[in-house]
């Protein structure tokens, strides 16, 4: 057994340990003082040790042992994660009578609503005592505030609710934030405290954003600003539905097949420049890194650049088994910095999976899909085996996420993601254009908006479609069985036919 795939199986155990500690979810402590993950780690514990240290001239039995090991790790490191936000001294004035001064920075950029605004606030001061967390607000839409703004926020703190469809508490946990204050008195202290560079990114982000709906009527640019700039805001609740129902909401996500298409655009671009396969990776790197800081370095669109970067870097060395190994090691270190990544950020688990699915059916998919052609200009071949390959992997975690199945979703895909990097190429054209020349960008907006109608087209009739879905929920345990059953046919496959990495 290889040192790297030693590696690979250690970083899987992590991971594994994290999942079982997320699903497991928090217990009170029994008479002894434990609680079940306790337990869990305690067994788990002491049977690694125990393998190492009894069956020692064993090799295999020492690697399952270390795996057990770091499977204890995992369940460790989420359990500090959870630890770390129950003991929140900002949670203590949550649901209380007592009015809190807080005195912060806004550090992203606001989510702007029809008629309200939310800002998250990285406290500076806080009244009657110190604390250095993050808070959630909820505004009028008037005034408006930006990225780097000082404010003098009061108000009563509160619980994030947990809905029936949507845990909102364990969403923001994620990102650090425990406390919400709704319709708090607000007072502008300074402008411009946060980093300036951030700051004028997101003010070119701002006038892309404003080219593009200048320039193409709703739903259309309203689309277009998520697909290429992970701008939801605009998208109406009954496009969000239709977009639900038909299974293509994750255009206008970016996640790590959106991020892993523009990859695709960019090594075709270096190719078609005449650039050699180690620059044409640099080249791709570089564009990709502007592309994620360009759209404000939103924590999804890194995850996936992160990824999307590894099976690049796979691409230029020419092996498989390396792009497998790095995304599984990249994922096991984004979940080593936040252990709550796993289980309630869907972007991240979409990006993984969706680029594990490209690396090992992608191969298989177009060797049964030979009959379509794959020209340089238009490889449709390759990008309906990436859309099909990523659709497979992704589908148990969209079931167990949404509760829902989109029986469309393999026709509309079909019909709209071979599109879509022709779609983000104009539209990227056409809004920078617009930036600097407006009448050349009402010219330039024909195609974007040809494309866009078409996808709307096909979105709007099967989203009509009486079966297009089905309400469907499924246990944590039938999807870890499910995904079981992917990797081995995924492993049987690419064994049969060996570990060779294609050409987007």
């Amino acid at each position: 057994m290889t040192a790297s795939k030693i590696f690979l199986y250690l970083c899987l155990s992590f991971i594994g340990g994290i999942f079982l500690s997320s699903m497991l979810g928090p217990e009170p402590i029994n008479y002894y003082g434990l609680g079940r993950a306790q337990i869990f780690v305690l067994g788990f514990l002491i049977s690694g040790l125990i393998l190492i240290s009894v069956l020692w001239k064993y090799k295999k039995i020492v690697v399952i042992g270390f795996c057990i090991l770091f499977l204890v790790a995992g369940i460790w490191r989420h359990q500090q994660a959870e630890l770390r936000s129950m003991k929140s001294e900002l949670r203590s004035f949550d649901d209380s009578d007592v009015i809190i001064a807080i005195v912060g920075v806004i550090s992203t950029e606001p989510d702007i609503k029809e008629k309200s605004q939310k800002l998250i606030i990285e406290i500076n001061e806080t009244r009657p005592r110190s604390i250095k967390e993050k808070v959630l607000i909820t505004t009028n839409r008037y005034p408006e505030y930006q990225y780097g703004d000082e404010l003098k926020i009061t108000g009563k703190l509160k619980t994030p609710q947990i809905f029936e469809e949507f845990n909102y508490k364990d969403y923001l946990n994620k990102e650090g934030i425990y406390s919400v204050m709704d319709w708090p008195k607000i007072e502008l202290i300074a402008k411009n405290q946060g980093n300036i560079i951030y700051s004028k990114i997101l003010s070119l982000k701002e006038k892309l954003r404003e080219s593009i709906y200048q320039n193409l009527s709703s739903p259309q640019s309203s689309i277009l600003g998520a697909v290429i700039l992970g701008d939801k805001r605009k998208i109406s609740d009954e496009w969000k539905e239709k977009l639900n129902i038909t299974g293509v909401r994750h255009i206008t996500a970016i996640s790590g097949m959106h991020i892993t298409i523009l990859a695709g655009i960019l090594v075709f671009l270096g190719i078609a420049l005449g650039l050699w396969r180690g620059q044409v990776f640099y080249f791709a790197i570089t564009f990709l890194t502007f592309y994620i800081v360009m759209i404000g370095l939103q924590p999804s669109a890194i995850r996936a650049g992160i990824m999307a970067s590894l099976f690049l870097l796979a691409q230029k060395l020419g092996r498989l088994a390396f792009a497998q190994r790095t995304i599984v090691f990249a994922a096991a270190f984004m979940l080593f910095l936040n252990p709550l990544l796993l289980k309630s950020d869907v972007g991240f688990q979409l990006s993984f999976l969706a680029l594990m699915g490209i690396i090992y059916l992608m191969p298989t998919f177009q060797n049964w899909l030979k009959f379509f052609p794959n020209p340089e200009i238009f490889p449709l071949r390759s990008l309906l085996s990436m859309t099909i390959s990523a659709q497979v992997f992704t589908l148990p975690i969209l079931i167990y996420n949404f509760g829902y199945i989109s029986l469309v979703a393999p026709f509309t895909n079909v019909l709209i993601v071979p599109l879509l990097p022709f779609l983000m190429i104009v539209g990227f054209i056409f809004g920078i254009t617009g930036i600097i020349f407006q009448t050349l960008a009402q010219i330039l907006a024909w195609p974007a908006w040809l494309l866009l109608t078409y996808l709307t087209k096909i979105v709007d009739w099967f989203s009509q479609i009486p079966w297009a879905y089905k309400t469907i929920e499924i246990h944590w345990i039938f999807l870890v069985i499910s995904y079981l059953i992917l990797g081995y046919f995924a492993y049987r496959l690419n064994k049969r036919r060996g570990l060779v990495i294609s050409r987007i």
